[in-house]
Formats: C-alpha cells, structure tokens, sequence
C-alpha cells in the first residue's frame, strides 16, 4: 500500500517494561530517507537519554502506543524536554491495513505518523494528571469498602441476626450501634437502647431481628470486618480532603458541575481530573461521550441501523456517570423524566448509560460556556419565591408596608 507522507520526520515509540525501540524516520534535503532505529531502557538515566536523543533528532511529530502504564513515565520525560508525544490508541494502529510482518512495530508508528493517519488521545494537564492516582485509588477504595459491608451483612445472617429485614441500612448510626453492641457482649434488649425514632420498625420487629444465635468464631469476624470498614471510611475521608484542597485553583468548574443534579463535590472533582476543564480538547460533546465509552454504538448497513455494542471507553469515567445517572433520576429535573420515558421500553441498565451520556454532554456545555445549569422543567423564579417570601413579609410588616393582620 502507497503512503503519502504529510511530515519529513517522525518518530515512532514502542514502549515495554524493560526496553524502549525507538525508530526515527527523516526525509533528507536531497529527498532521500534516513531511518534509524535505536534501543533504550526503562531507567531513568534510559529516559533522560531517550528524551535527549529525540531532542536532537528535532522530529516534528513523535507517538507511542498507550501500552498499560509504562508510557507515562516516557511522556513525562519527554515532556520536560519540550517534546509533547502523541500518546495513540493501538486499536487504532491495528485497524489501518497494509501491516507487513518484517516491519517493527516502531518503525510502523513512525511510518503511519508521517503520513497523518494516527491522533493522539486525550492527556490531561500534568496536575491533573498526578490527581488521578488520587482520584482512581478512592475509587478503589469504596469498591473495598461496599466488598466488606456486603460481607457484614453476610456474616450478621450466618449468625441469626436479621436487622437488614428491617432496617433499611445496617450500616447507619443507629444500626452499627446496635450491632456493636451485641459485639460487645450486649443482650438484644440492652441494644435496643441504641434505636432511635427514624427507624420505622417497632421495638418487637427490632427485638426479633436482634435476636441470633452469634458464636465467638462470629464475633471475632465481625469485628475485625468493622474495625476494616471504620478504617477505609476514614481513609477515603482523607483522600475526599486531599482531592478537593489540591482542585482549590478549579473551584469555579467544581461550582458549575455541582448545578447539575446528581453530581456533588466528590464527584464533580473526580469527574474534572479525567476530562480536565479544557473542552477545546474534545472539540464536540460527541467526541467526548464517544472517549468516554457512554455513546450509542454505531452500526449502520443500508440505511437500516443494526445493534451495536458501545466501545469500552475511560471506564473510570464511565463508572462516575452511571453513579450520577441513578442520582439524577431520583431529583425532580428533566433526568427524572427522561428515565421515566425510556425506562419502560429499554430497561433501567440501557436508561442508565442514556442519562450517562445527557449528564456528559452538559458537563461538556457548561465547561465551555462557564455557566451553571439551568433545567429545563424547574421554574428557578418559583423556588426563589418560595424561599424568600417570608423573609419579603416580615420584611414589609416591619416596616408597616403590610399590616400586621395580612
């Protein structure tokens, strides 16, 4: 296949755990072509020597695949150089025909870059960044954390103990309170001291689910479990007030995502340190959803469109907004009655990854326009009314602008 390149240079990274080959091809003023391929390692003296050669050899576009995790530490060398590489899907790479089997895999990335034919994926700001590690291992975190409350409730039912029948969360105050108190030695009745007058339950239903049969082989599980779960909610407590106070300089973006509904501060952060706030990026809020993985699939053949499955996309993006999605259906908004519509015909899964997809692209709007939102069913100057009305009266009787008896 005939390859027509648009650049005189490129370099072409393929990146391992041990080795970096790296391939720089380069059209000479005479029109003949220099192709050089060199060897480095994964040390940090081997990038410093990566990075300084491509330096020198003044390429005009460099790429890599984004193989696993070992690329970063190369794009971070090769960014305090001055070189910004293009960091390219290897699906991408795959999908465009005319492989031979003889050509290295560096040599092919720099053959496909001098003609155009790859584009650099999304790489957030070097702050943000660093704030995914934060980010993606709180994530981590409330996944261990929802693993070991499962595994309470498991174990409170091996042992007798039915609160979850009647107690909508065991894990509330009141609930984790009873439990370690039976923990402790208590009887189901001196637990019952515990419950307070939210829970609906009658004293009887409580007492009854109390009542278990908890052998010390129980107990030991259940309190090494709890004294885990107090550990993790602290910790991700910690990463909740380190996230936020290093996102300080983007608290106007942390106030516009949080007008959408669904979305709180945690959220709105962890949302922003994966798209960043630079929109320009994407270009569309469809380029963004399709990054994302939360687009429709598109699967069209003779103007009939087929089924299609949606691409994988950032799945720690994907995880935040179907969690937002399952809050915003449940506010009184348009998401509410989007779910409501589509439900019935689509399954509440498929509803999902649609108010996924909605919740991204106003996210993408707002960013842009630096605006907050403004839903399309909530009358803003109904609920500003309602809100200050009575400070209105009192104001105008006061100063007997009302009488007093109106």
């Amino acid at each position: 296949m005939e390859l027509n390149p648009i650049y005189r240079s490129a370099i072409g990274l393929d990146v391992h755990q041990k080795q970096v080959t790296a391939c720089l091809i380069a059209e000479k003023a005479d029109g003949s072509i220099h192709s050089e391929t060199v060897t480095f390692g994964t040390f940090k003296r081997d990038r410093r020597a990566l990075a300084k050669w491509a330096r020198d050899a003044n390429p005009e576009i460099v790429v890599m695949e984004s193989t696993g995790i070992y690329w970063k530490s190369i794009y971070s060398a090769l960014e305090r150089e001055g070189i910004i590489a293009a960091v390219v899907n290897a699906r991408h790479v795959k999908q465009v025909p005319g492989r031979k089997t003889d050509v290295a895999d560096s040599r092919w990335l720099a053959v496909l870059a001098r003609c155009g034919l790859l584009r650099g994926s999304f790489i957030p700001p070097e702050q943000l960044g660093n704030l995914r590690l934060i980010a993606r291992q709180r994530q981590k975190l409330v996944g261990m954390l929802a693993s070991e409350k499962n595994r309470l409730h498991k174990v409170l039912t091996d042992g007798g103990i039915r609160l979850a029948v009647v107690v909508s969360d065991i894990h509330g105050q009141a609930a984790r309170c009873m439990i370690q108190c039976l923990l402790d030695g208590g009887t189901p009745q001196e637990a019952l001291r515990f419950a307070n007058s939210r829970l609906k339950a009658t004293r009887e239903e409580l007492l009854d689910a109390l009542d278990g049969d908890l052998t010390a082989t129980h107990r030991f599980v259940l309190k090494e479990i709890l004294e885990h779960i107090r550990e993790l909610e602290a910790r991700i407590a910690r990463f909740d007030a380190q996230l936020l106070s290093e996102l300080e300089p983007y608290r106007w973006a942390l106030d516009l995502l949080q007008t959408i509904p669904g979305i709180d501060a945690v959220g709105a952060a962890m949302l922003i340190v994966e798209i960043g706030v630079d929109m320009d990026c994407f270009a569309t809020p469809q380029r963004l959803a399709s990054w994302a993985g939360v687009c429709p699939g598109n699967n069209e053949s003779a103007g009939k469109r087929k089924s299609a499955r949606m691409r994988k996309g950032n799945p720690y993006v994907r995880r935040l907004l179907c969690e937002m999605a399952n809050a915003a259906r449940r506010t009184k908004s348009m998401f509410q009655s989007k779910y409501s519509g589509l439900v019935i015909r689509r399954g509440h899964k498929r509803t999902i990854m649609a108010l996924a997809h909605k919740i991204l692209k106003t996210v993408f709007i707002l960013l842009s326009r630096k605006v907050p939102y403004r839903d399309s069913q909530v009358d803003y100057q109904e609920l500003m009314v309602k809100r200050n009305a009575p400070r209105w009266i009192d104001a105008l009787r006061k100063y007997n602008i009302l009488p007093s008896d109106a």
